[in-house]
């Protein structure tokens, strides 16, 4: 059996790893887009370290689209294989994927119309795929519960667990039988947070003889829960009643959106949201992501049931305003009025956001909250590491407004929270390999599983193979 690593392999984005088997089987975990502008990832996104048609099997993790964002190519290039996933998932790739088929055709059409401006229309590009290739991988999903054995060739059967991330996320586990022996073969994908809101917390994963996990926070702690609503309700406070500006948060249209909307729907029943301060959320996708949270209370957490009792609907509230007009998205960017701006994406690399950071990052008195990680080569990194001008369609802007950052919201777990789901590896566990994270944080990270004892751990390179 071999292993490799074909992509967020010491990067955070593009998950994929291709397991083959000795009778030829081949089995990919995640197809994920790689999202940064780092150049020796420029053409990530278009190449592959295997042959599509040859895969036989997608094992999908999540709906993240650093996970799953090109499915639609990996059919358009030859793939006809079944993907698995979890229901959740399913019903959010239907949503997210034909979002970033839109995005890629946006892109496209925008580079090829600078390209003839500049009397280079010999440079056009083509989408990197279209709502048509998503239409085709549609077909393909087969959505699974938690914590049933399903098979996927004559000798290997996988088990989901919730992974508590985002909606419908898992772990990963395969049972491989091989050679007169059965090999339990691991995936965290990516690992949520215990006692966070909405989902149950992540279920440890059988023990395994060989593992990929997950290191985006592989180097620090975020910052402690009880703190966090009153930090969120002083931001508010000083932006939106002291200040008269904006309060933008760029977040993730699935998950984090979501969170941030239960937070607000508590403190206005709690009569702790000040000033009747309008909200809004500035995301088609978003708005579509809320709706698909209600139709799966299977993987709600039992204080979000207990919620639904005296309030039926906990994302929504007086003063929230779901935006789908692109219109409205658009007053938004010139009106004077305080209020709050929930907007996609979490990078602010693309979507609404990128507007309204365009139109408001010179404003002293607006704040932007960062509530997530974000890669350094994005605005969001940037913004993130300090950076006192941004280059933001084309032109420079000089960082006047407020920069804040929560990573209490992050939806990945930090290092002592990741340690503390891989505790129970420590006897069968052969190797383990790290993966999704920058290579410093992955360093520090294998030393403290080391001095915990859990190990022996490998940083694997882009396309490097192992055999097991």
């Amino acid at each position: 059996m071999k292993i490799q690593f074909c992509g967020a392999a010491r990067e955070v984005t593009g998950s994929a790893h291709l397991i083959t088997l000795e009778d030829g089987f081949r089995i990919l975990l995640d197809c994920g887009l790689y999202q940064g502008n780092s150049d020796n990832m420029e053409d990530f996104n278009y190449n592959w370290y295997f042959e599509p048609e040859e895969v036989d099997v997608l094992v999908l993790s999540h709906a993240h689209i650093d996970h799953s964002g090109r499915i639609p190519k990996l059919v358009k290039d030859g793939f006809q294989g079944p993907i698995h996933c979890t229901h959740a998932t399913r019903s959010l790739c239907a949503i997210m994927l034909i979002d970033s088929a839109k995005i890629q055709e946006s892109d496209a059409e925008y580079y090829n119309k600078r390209q003839r401006k500049q009397g280079n229309s010999h440079k056009s590009r083509a989408p990197l795929y279209t709502t048509q290739d998503v239409e085709k991988a549609w077909n393909l999903f087969e959505g699974h519960g938690y914590e049933r054995w399903f098979s996927i060739h004559k000798d290997v059967d996988v088990l989901y667990r919730d992974a508590g991330h985002i909606l419908g996320s898992a772990s990963v586990t395969l049972r491989i039988r091989e050679n007169g022996r059965t090999i339990l073969f691991g995936f965290t994908g990516d690992i949520g947070r215990p006692n966070r809101p909405i989902l149950r917390d992540p279920a440890p994963m059988p023990e395994v003889d060989y593992l990929i996990c997950e290191s985006t926070y592989g180097d620090r702690d975020h910052e402690e829960a009880p703190n966090e609503s009153k930090r969120f309700l002083d931001i508010i406070y000083q932006t939106c009643i002291e200040k008269r500006g904006k309060l933008i948060i760029p977040a993730f249209s699935v998950g984090r959106t979501q969170e941030i909307v239960y937070m607000l729907d508590q403190l206005e029943n709690e009569g702790k949201l000040p000033g009747r301060i309008p909200v809004y959320v500035d995301s088609p996708l978003a708005v579509n992501a809320t709706t698909i949270f209600g139709a799966h209370p299977e993987c709600f957490d039992k204080e979000l049931n207990e919620y639904l009792l005296t309030d039926d609907n906990p994302f929504g509230f007086n003063g929230l305003t779901y935006v789908r007009n692109v219109e409205l998205s658009k007053e938004l960017n010139y009106s004077k009025e305080p209020c709050i701006i929930i907007s996609s994406s979490g990078m602010m690399n693309a979507g609404r956001v990128k507007h309204h950071l365009f139109h408001n990052i010179e404003n002293p008195a607006n704040t932007f909250l960062i509530v997530g990680y974000c890669s350094p080569e994005t605005p969001g990194g940037a913004l993130r590491d300090g950076a006192k001008e941004l280059r933001v369609f084309g032109e420079e802007k000089v960082v006047r407004a407020r920069v804040e950052i929560m990573d209490s919201f992050s939806a990945h777990a930090d290092r002592h929270e990741l340690a503390d789901f891989l505790s129970n590896q420590k006897g069968r566990l052969k190797q383990l390999f790290l993966v999704h994270g920058t290579v410093d944080r992955q360093e520090a990270f294998r030393e403290l599983l080391q001095g915990r004892g859990i190990g022996p751990v490998e940083i694997p390179e882009l396309g490097q193979a192992y055999e097991l």
